[in-house]
């Protein structure tokens, strides 16, 4: 009798979800070439193909596309069990896969991830960080990171901290031999450091008067794409830059970059962790909120209007 692995049926179902077997092997955690062997063994086990596979493309066969249809709510059943019994472990194990954005991850990971993993040693953390909005429970994730106003309806959401806030900054050699901006308009007689998004649209700086928006389409000599780099060009005096308050808060505290602006960048929505209510969560997911609402309580500045969504595990 032919035997079957179980993780070999859920590369399947990766591959199908993704599209792709290199952002398959992310998710999963493999490489592409070991995934693609998997997939080829197992077909070879079937005596059938279950892709088209192209240098440009990948697409279910007819017979893979009866497979996937026919195989998903038997494996959901088969990892309901499993959680069922992962509830019941005394000591957390296993991985925890977390999807947010960049800066959210630099955020939480010493307050939240690092020290999870301090008090959990036998849980493992996968965190990836993406710019666009996935679908955490269609893309295989346990949790994701985003500002509140992004948390879907439907998920359950637990406040990480206090409000955030944008700031503007520039190096004090910068700003040596060039006037203050005072207001936003006055920055579009400066260069600034341009950010791209993960769209590939110009981000326009944000700002706030009165309750209203104000935005800026500034102009400058570089355009990056992740804070880490337009952070070193700002430091370099390249320009003024525009950044999460938490990316240069040691900076400005140091004296290496100067706040400009700082009555214009109102406070933001916190980020919030969140998640699909599930019948069964394994003991690290579990221990996993529990940290994560710790996090919360012990805040020292929380947010009056957030609340937490949905119900309790």
């Amino acid at each position: 009798m032919k035997s079957y692995n179980l993780t070999d049926f859920d590369a399947v179902l990766a591959i199908s979800r993704r599209g792709s077997f290199r952002v398959a092997a992310l998710d999963l955690g493999m490489s592409t070439s070991a995934l693609s062997n998997a997939i080829a063994k197992l077909e070879g086990t079937l005596g059938v193909r279950l892709f088209n596979r192209t240098t440009r493309s990948v697409a279910l066969t007819e017979a893979g596309q009866r497979f996937v249809d026919q195989v998903t709510p038997a494996l959901k059943d088969i990892h309901q069990a499993l959680d069922a019994v992962r509830s019941q472990q005394a000591t957390p194990s296993g991985t925890l896969r977390i999807n947010t954005f960049p800066t959210a991850g630099r955020e939480i990971l010493s307050p939240l991830v690092i020290e999870f993993l301090r008090r959990f040693p036998k849980v493992h953390v996968d965190l990836v960080t993406e710019g666009k909005l996935v679908d955490i429970v269609a893309d295989g994730f346990d949790f994701g990171v985003r500002s509140e106003n992004l948390v879907p309806t439907d998920m359950i959401a637990i406040p990480l901290g206090p409000p955030r806030r944008y700031a503007v900054v520039a190096s004090p050699k910068y700003l040596e031999k060039r006037e203050r901006p005072n207001a936003p308009p006055d920055l579009l007689a400066h260069p600034c450091v341009r950010a791209r998004l993960p769209n590939g649209a110009l981000f326009q700086w944000q700002f706030e008067a009165e309750g209203q928006p104000v935005r800026v389409d500034i102009d400058g000599p570089v355009t990056l794409d992740e804070a880490s780099l337009a952070r070193l060009a700002v430091l370099e005096s390249v320009g003024i830059g525009f950044f999460m308050e938490s990316d240069v808060r040691s900076d400005i505290e140091e004296g290496r970059l100067v706040r400009l602006l700082d009555e214009w960048t109102p406070p933001l929505s916190p980020l919030c962790l969140y998640y699909p209510s599930r019948r069964n969560p394994p003991a690290a997911f579990k221990v996993f909120v529990d940290l994560a609402r710790e996090l919360a309580r012990s805040s020292s500045n929380p947010c009056p209007a957030t609340k937490q969504i949905g119900l309790q595990l």
